[in-house]
């Protein structure tokens, strides 16, 4: 019986750190070096091992990501599972299902302990991952599921997943919408198949993306209590607003903010684009129920943009890979309806 071909890209992260000489954690460990630590993954797969980076992946870039991506699409493998750090998994894991469409299981995995400690997660989640990827049911249903991160026995759509807790272990959730599949003894229980309409659709807009293309950064903005807005008019009168090509706003509730910052933000979406997303982490937003200045309903007529159920970080991710496709605001306003 020929084995599984499952290509393991390590970027850095926990999962491959190692104490330097004071004690305190460094990235250190490649591919081959998790592997190794997992003695049975050669009786489940044909392993093959890359080391890509070694950084903690709140340093990693969006031009990182797009050229993974391109190394994903051109493997000729079963299987290509990704290792980093957690910081920022649940964005890279949305803008690897956004780039990288395959009809292969394309897994995402991390470790929140790492290898000095009495019980490291890293090795149990690389297995878990192999064990995920070789299973019949995850690869006749690929492409369905898109691009999924293993974590703590649990499979989840890389669209929904959240880190919800900096440091526990079981620190990933996706609370819309649940696991997709569990991991129980040696198998893998389906539960659910992701609904990817929205996905799908984000593609047909942002077409093949082959050039890397240049970065467009996005400022994520959090609505609070009397946030008095002067950030935003900075944004509003500089001439360049700052390099910033687009913002995300994380608000209130269904979708608000405060009265006295409504005028600075449709100032501001008719300079740049402005995501509405919100800041209790996912969700469908409101559309028309409240009234008032700085309503949902006033905010939609003066030409912000709509996240949907996006989180603020996914929908950063999103309008970053929607700008440097060149999209227009119409396209952009398109990508984001899907996801009402």
């Amino acid at each position: 019986m020929t084995l599984p071909r499952i290509h393991i890209l390590a970027l850095g992260g926990t999962i491959a750190t190692r104490p330097d000489a004071s004690g305190a954690m460094q990235m250190g460990l490649g591919a081959d070096d998790l592997v190794a630590a997992v003695p049975l993954l050669a009786q489940l797969a044909d392993i093959r091992a890359e080391t890509v980076s070694r950084v903690g992946s709140h340093s990693l870039s969006f031009d990182q990501l797009h050229a993974l991506a391109a190394k994903i699409k051109a493997l000729d493998v079963d299987g290509v599972i990704v290792t980093q750090g957690t910081d920022t998994l649940e964005e890279t894991g949305f803008l690897l299902d956004l780039l990288v469409e395959r009809d292969i299981p394309v897994i995402v995995t991390a470790a929140m302990r790492n290898p000095a400690l009495t019980s490291p997660d890293g090795p149990g989640n690389l297995l878990a991952a192999v064990r995920v990827a070789c299973d019949p049911w995850v690869r006749a249903h690929a492409k369905a599921l898109g691009v999924i991160a293993v974590m703590l026995d649990e499979v989840y759509a890389a669209s929904d997943v959240l880190k919800i807790h900096p440091t526990r272990l079981n620190a990933f959730a996706s609370p819309q919408t649940g696991p997709l599949a569990a991991l129980v003894e040696d198998r893998v229980v389906p539960l659910s198949l992701p609904v990817r309409a929205p996905v799908e659709a984000a593609r047909r807009r942002l077409g093949a993306l082959t050039d890397i293309g240049r970065e467009q950064p996005v400022a994520l903005l959090w609505m609070a209590l009397d946030e008095p807005g002067y950030l935003l008019e900075v944004l509003v009168d500089h001439r360049d607003q700052l390099g910033y090509r687009g913002i995300v706003l994380a608000a209130m509730g269904g979708g608000h903010v405060p009265e006295r910052i409504a005028p600075l933000l449709t100032q501001l979406a008719e300079i740049v684009p402005v995501v509405v997303s919100p800041r209790a982490g996912g969700g469908p937003l409101l559309q028309q129920t409240y009234g008032g200045p700085s309503s949902e309903i006033a905010l939609r007529k003066a030409g912000l943009i709509w996240g949907g159920r996006l989180n603020p970080l996914k929908a950063r991710v999103l309008l970053e890979t929607c700008l440097r496709a060149g999209l227009d605001r119409p396209a952009i306003v398109d990508v984001f309806d899907a996801w009402a």
